[in-house]
């Protein structure tokens, strides 16, 4: 009877082992914690505050001490959890003394102090080693600093790259700073678990097929997204792109692309025809023989106008300019023809837009309506829009939107606004974003869409604005 009933008692007598250990590792690190948080003037007056840790006399900034405690609490809270399982495990065992007096397979009592002891002790262990305390940045004066958010993520790739980077000598580099910041989009605070799996990948491996995880987080705000410090991936069987003589009207090769967050996969697929094809925007715009005629036949439409036309007006001035829109290049392909060289904004909402516009041998840039334009100023001598701002967009969103066109349209420049469509209700609104820089006005088209819709067509040049 004694050796049937020693594996119980050697279990039970492990599980009170370790149920001691975890209570007092939580009483140390809320001892600790309230300790720091002391010394920190956590509870003191605002006056003063910080004025006992590392002998700082300046207030208490730039470090997040909510973030702080959330993580104090998250260690916490692992700590209490694996307690309390660790109880109910014992409960268990003495409710169950029959089933106990067998011996436990060693794989079993192997895998259950890993799964269920040695990992969460692990991770609770790795949170608590992350917790990052502020330092003292200047000595003399006693100050303190700490990156910001530096306590907020747990993927320790995210807190590398926030971290900041010190020059290597001491000095201040090309760009007058002594250190570097690798900045994220604020709404990536709000998305910290896509965010961190994201981030969550081996340094020097391939990267995980995400790059629709990617879209979601910059299209959400998270915008610009951290640098990675994994291969992207390609497909399996690339083949060489077309010559440039031959890309620009030729649906490129299939195997160019990785099909498998589409609902095609091929560009076959992606007809107009093809009420499954996975995109609603700028319908037939895979189908070549469609784009062929965009922007240089007449149309039965006024809002439709010609590149040759808006090139005659600024003869020879226009040169390098934006497509914002949707599609796939075929504005750029135009345009390129011309001896214009055109960049074409692109996203992947529900096809392989910025694959297809490289493939045809011109410059897709990924880019959201979140990000500032990547131009400087008074640079560009066309952007052209389309397909993609229209009257969905909230108003003081297009106001900031349209200021950062202005800002990289270089004076005489042209904005080329092509079929923007809203309700007629809010026709006014939307002209008077359009008219409130006091651009000249080449063309000013306005036509019916619907009964309740219609199109906009302008193509308005920036003052100089000398000063």
């Amino acid at each position: 009877m004694e050796r049937l009933c020693f594996p119980r008692c050697r279990m039970a007598k492990i599980m009170a082992l370790i149920q001691i250990i975890l209570g007092t590792l939580v009483i140390l690190v809320s001892l600790v914690s309230l300790s720091r948080f002391y010394s920190l003037g956590f509870f003191l007056h605002e006056e003063d505050l910080c004025h006992h840790f590392y002998g700082a006399k300046e207030g208490y900034t730039g470090f997040d001490l909510k973030a702080l405690s959330d993580r104090v609490d998250e260690v916490i809270s692992r700590l209490a959890t694996l307690q309390d399982k660790l109880e109910n495990t014992v409960l268990q065992m003495d409710k169950n003394e029959n089933a106990m007096n067998v011996n436990i397979p060693r794989s079993e009592y192997k895998k259950f102090l890993e799964e269920e002891i040695i990992r969460p002790l692990y991770t609770a262990h790795i949170s608590l080693r992350l917790i990052r305390m502020p330092k003292v940045e200047d000595p003399a004066h006693g100050s303190l600093k700490e990156d910001p958010l530096i306590n907020f993520f747990t993927v320790e790739e995210i807190r590398k790259y926030i971290t900041s980077k010190k020059n290597r000598l001491g000095k201040i580099n090309i760009y007058g700073a002594d250190k570097t910041y690798n900045t994220i989009g604020h709404s990536c605070v709000l998305m910290k678990e896509e965010l961190e799996e994201y981030m969550n990948y081996d340094i020097g491996s391939y990267c995980k097929d995400d790059w629709n995880l990617a879209q979601k987080l910059l299209i959400n705000g998270c915008d610009p997204l951290p640098r990675r410090r994994c291969l992207a991936r390609a497909s399996k069987v690339y083949q060489k792109p077309y010559p440039i003589n031959e890309s620009l009207w030729r649906l490129p090769d299939d195997r160019n692309v990785r099909w498998s967050y589409y609902q095609c996969r091929n560009f076959s697929c992606l007809s107009s025809k093809n009420p499954r094809r996975g995109y609603s925007k700028c319908t037939g715009c895979f189908e070549m023989e469609k784009e062929k005629v965009k922007w240089v036949q007449n149309s039965s439409s006024l809002a439709d106008f010609l590149i040759s036309d808006v090139l005659a007006i600024k003869r020879g001035e226009i040169r390098i300019g934006l497509d914002f829109g949707v599609g796939t290049g075929t504005f750029a392909a135009r345009m390129r023809e011309q001896n214009v060289t055109v960049i074409a904004t692109a996203l992947n909402l529900g096809a392989p837009f910025n694959e297809m516009i490289a493939l045809r041998g011109l410059v897709p840039l990924y880019i959201t309506l979140n990000q500032r334009l990547p131009f400087f100023d008074n640079t560009l001598d066309l952007i052209h829009t389309t397909g993609f701002l229209d009257g969905w967009i909230d108003l003081q969103l297009m106001d900031f939107i349209l200021f950062d066109w202005d800002r990289v349209l270089r004076p005489g420049g042209l904005l080329w606004i092509d079929r923007f469509f809203c309700s007629r209700k809010d026709l006014d609104d939307y002209m008077y974003m359009f008219l409130q820089f006091r651009y000249k006005k080449h063309k000013w088209i306005i036509s019916p869409k619907s009964n309740e819709e219609v199109f906009l067509s302008a193509l308005l040049e920036k003052p100089p604005r000398s000063l």
